[in-house]
């Protein structure tokens, strides 16, 4: 098998009114699954359309195997699935006539075309909705779509942006099953702010915040980080701003009536009891710490 392997490196871009969206970004992801986290605004919808080929960063190298993804950008695209946060198709148009066409735009002809478009319609889940017109899908039915049409070719690099937002959790499992398959072979970046879909698919994390990437590795070697530095305790709701005040809080949940506080210490907070270690934790902490900097400075 060969190796497969993506490489940014000094990657940025300034929009007009110098707005920062990229600051020096520098990447290295290979085959699995990487997850790129972090809020709305964070930069991850702006890296991904860059590393798309469609628009070109201000400074930097892209590379992908032996591809100079900013120089060649039509043989990058021979080998990507992209599956935007939101993405069109023509009206009154079905699944399977949509897919045949795209399928032929990537050089997919006769028999072939039948058998790829029929598999990616049953491993989508939508074989018994290939007669209907797209416009007329849910939306996790135009998701299932979108990844199917992401995968046309057999891509060796898959983007996905947000790929579960408002989907159910039925749709939202069997999205996750078809990219941890793909994953197998393929180099694939799951951009996403919910952070249950990293945990549970990806090998690799990287946390974005402010055009930036602030932290990457492994979730399990994240997560230990910061072991023996989460602490926990469940307060009145009252209770939960004079906590604020005093603590470094990374989150606040309900939890039998009460709110449950976690924090970060390096020494034990008095009535607190220690936490395990979750990578929703790595994530609030590394944002806090990034903005903590960014106010110093």
């Amino acid at each position: 098998m060969m190796p497969l392997s993506l490489h940014l490196k000094g990657v940025s871009k300034a929009y007009p009114g110098g707005v920062q969206a990229l600051q020096d970004i520098n990447l290295q992801i290979g085959r699995g699954m990487f997850g790129l986290l972090g809020p709305n605004g964070a930069g991850k919808s702006t890296l991904m359309r860059t590393i798309a080929t469609l628009q070109q960063p201000d400074t930097g190298s892209i590379t992908f195997d032996d591809i100079d993804v900013l120089r060649d950008q039509t043989a990058l695209r021979r080998v990507l699935g992209y599956l935007p946060q939101e993405f069109g198709a023509y009206p009154r148009t079905s699944a399977l006539t949509m897919l045949k066409h795209l399928a032929a735009l990537k050089g997919i002809h006769g028999p072939q075309q039948q058998t790829v478009v029929e598999s990616l319609l049953h491993k989508t889940n939508l074989w018994e909705a290939r007669h209907k017109s797209i416009d007329k899908f849910s939306g996790g039915m135009k998701q299932r779509y979108g990844i199917a049409q992401a995968l046309l070719g057999n891509p060796s690099l898959l983007i996905v942006d947000e790929p579960t937002a408002g989907l159910d959790p039925a749709e939202r499992r069997r999205f996750q099953n078809i990219l941890a398959e793909v994953g197998e072979e393929t180099v694939v970046i799951l951009s996403t702010h919910i952070v249950d879909d990293v945990k549970e698919l990806c090998s690799q994390v990287g946390i974005m915040g402010r055009g930036r990437i602030l932290k990457v590795g492994e979730p399990r070697l994240l997560m230990e980080e910061l072991r023996g530095k989460l602490w926990t305790v469940l307060v009145e709701r009252s209770e939960v701003a004079a906590l604020r005040a005093s603590h470094i809080v990374l989150s606040t949940r309900l939890k039998a009536g009460a709110t449950e506080i976690r924090v970060l210490s390096e020494t034990q907070p008095g009535g607190m009891q220690p936490a395990s270690p979750e990578l929703e934790d790595v994530y609030f902490s590394t944002l806090i710490a990034n903005d903590l900097r960014d106010n110093l400075e």
